[in-house]
């Protein structure tokens, strides 16, 4: 009984949350302030790591950036933007954090060669950020472990019981990488609609995919596994959005001729 009535505390705390561009209904326990945790790692991050110095590369980011911003708009109201590059010609990635805080690192200037590679990528990491797929990793994680002392509590036989616990620690384990995939492919359809919006060719994002895939051959995790989607599904998907994003693209690049 005590178990049970935890899990409705839990389930009484729980928000419904829409995600913007694909209208998907998020469960999400209100467990963090993801505003201030994302400005305090964001600041830790400027403080530890190194922080490009490069002036051309500084106002690429921020430039793509800004128009990303605007092209988010009400998605991450109250957002204080800050688009920072950092010094590692090794890293090829980007992130974003809730308040409206972006990370790129040198290495990914390499490959994303134009400023529409780059707004996908943007796009992409403040996607995570507006569909709050943090808090739902973490509500995911919360549910699973409350799952998990239920089930310990309520087995008696040992040997099933220890069965019981592996089977459920599979399970959990398969659905929240699939559910990661899901977020992905979710911040991939954000992103375009964002980068096309403001006014970055929307289809850059495959040419950009590619590029990728060739930096990460020699990975042998196998699709199933991964917390990306394939290739060939990222690019089928891609290519079947096309025709949504293609549109806001026509539109939206007369505002920056």
């Amino acid at each position: 009984m005590k178990q049970i009535s935890l899990v409705l505390l839990i389930l009484a705390l729980a928000g419904c949350y829409t995600v913007p561009e694909t209208g998907r209904t998020a469960f999400i326990l209100p467990v963090v302030d993801e505003v201030s945790e994302g400005a305090a790692a964001f600041a830790d991050l400027k403080t530890k790591g190194k922080v490009s110095a490069d002036a051309a590369e500084n106002e690429r980011v921020r430039r793509v950036g800004a128009r990303i911003a605007q092209a988010v708009g009400g998605d991450l109201a109250g957002a204080k933007w800050e688009f920072v590059v950092f010094a590692e010609p090794k890293t090829v990635n980007a992130f974003a954090l809730p308040g409206g805080k972006v990370g790129v690192y040198s290495g990914l200037l390499r490959v994303a060669e134009t400023d529409s590679e780059l707004a996908i990528v943007m796009g992409h990491e403040i996607g995570h950020v507006t569909a709050r797929h943090g808090a739902q990793r973490v509500t995911e994680g919360l549910l699973a472990a409350v799952g998990g002392v239920i089930l310990d509590a309520g087995s008696k036989n040992k040997s099933s019981h220890d069965t019981l616990l592996v089977g459920y620690g599979m399970a959990v384990g398969g659905s929240l990488l699939a559910f990661s995939r899901a977020h992905e492919s979710e911040a991939d359809y954000i992103g375009i609609r964002y980068a096309a919006r403001a006014g970055y060719d929307p289809r850059a994002a495959i040419t950009f995919w590619q590029k990728m895939d060739q930096e990460g051959k020699g990975s042998s995790v196998p699709a199933f596994l991964s917390t990306h989607p394939s290739h060939d599904k990222r690019t089928a998907d891609l290519q079947k959005w096309m025709p949504e994003a293609v549109p806001l693209y026509e539109k939206a690049r007369l505002r920056y001729q």
